[in-house]
């Protein structure tokens, strides 16, 4: 069975953008592929995180995974920095990553803009650590969003770097896109990614939002010109939600549409709010269900089975390059 790797990192405001364009892919894949699923807390630290809200934040990315159908008997999740190979490997993929490479980063020239005061060189290097990730564990395919595919393309060329100068070691993986939901715009700007660093909390739905916030925030959510409930490039705003009611339905957006048809807006959106809000209430229910301390030992076990697969790769690439 294939095996493929992917995370999310631990804050506290994961939205319906990120389940849909990723999360609920995960849980799809989990039927036909070996699934590693990892909290990558290392990552999130490039941007300064209270030492107390991380603890708490890792817990809940855990809790949160296996609220939304990611099965823990089946796939080993895990949390990043409890497998040290991770940075490991991240050191000796810098000695053969190009600094042009790194500058041409679309996420890094973007989030340098975002924070001037702190362009840290974690800012700068994540890609790197994100091709040591998937690297270390022979991954053969990523579930990945569009904004993330750049990231795999440099992670599929050290793979073959590497390989190259020391001989046949890693997998080089290819990307899983799903078009449905590979990316989810703002309510509040269908021109901009759905963000959880946006600014305004009216951009996203938090699937810890209150089902009635979270339906205030879709009846909210802007509109095009007009009044049909019609997709389209010319009704960019439209678009976003229709695929938002498809993924959360699992209906064709032209049933929808034809559902729709003689409605106005406000019917739509007061039909996709209890949708949403239904999800959000059901999920929450399974996320406060989740003790602590059981998630802890969970992380802990699967901690050991991701480190079993970790040490073996990294044996290999210190002999290949000489270090044993």
């Amino acid at each position: 069975m294939k095996r493929i790797f992917s995370g999310v990192q631990p804050t506290n405001n994961i939205h319906i953008g990120n389940y849909l364009g990723a999360i609920k892919n995960w849980v799809e894949l989990q039927k036909d592929y070996e699934c590693i699923f990892c909290v990558v807390d290392l990552h999130a630290i490039t941007v300064y995180q209270k030492p107390e809200t991380l603890r708490q934040n890792i817990l809940d990315i855990a809790k949160t995974y296996i609220a939304l159908g990611v099965d823990p008997r089946h796939t080993i999740i895990f949390v990043q920095s409890d497998v040290k190979e991770h940075a490991e490997l991240a050191w000796i993929l810098n000695s053969i990553a190009k600094i042009g490479e790194m500058e041409r980063m679309t996420q890094f020239k973007d989030k340098a803009k975002q924070h001037k005061e702190n362009i840290n060189m974690g800012l700068f290097d994540y890609p790197v650590l994100m091709a040591s990730d998937i690297l270390l564990y022979d991954t053969e395919a990523v579930p990945v969003g569009e904004d993330q595919k750049q990231h795999l393309e440099l992670t599929r060329d050290l793979a073959m770097r590497f390989n190259k100068l020391y001989g046949d070691t890693f997998t080089v993986p290819k990307p899983i896109i799903k078009k449905e939901g590979a990316r989810i715009l703002g309510l509040d700007d269908p021109d901009k990614k759905m963000s959880k660093s946006s600014p305004s909390a009216m951009n996203y739905v938090s699937l810890l939002d209150a089902p009635e916030i979270a339906a205030k925030k879709i009846m909210k959510a802007v509109t095009d010109s007009g009044s049909e409930v019609k997709s389209g490039k010319d009704k960019p705003a439209l678009t976003n939600l229709l695929t938002i009611y498809s993924l959360m339905t699992g209906r064709s957006v032209k049933e929808i549409e034809i559902e729709y048809a003689g409605k106005g807006y406000g019917d739509f959106k007061k039909g996709l709010a209890e949708i949403v809000s239904d999800f959000l209430a059901d999920f929450q229910r399974k996320f406060n269900a989740t003790n602590d301390n059981e998630i802890r030992e969970l992380l802990s076990v699967n901690a050991n089975k991701a480190r079993v697969l970790a040490e073996k790769k990294m044996d290999q690439v210190k002999r290949k390059i000489g270090l044993k």
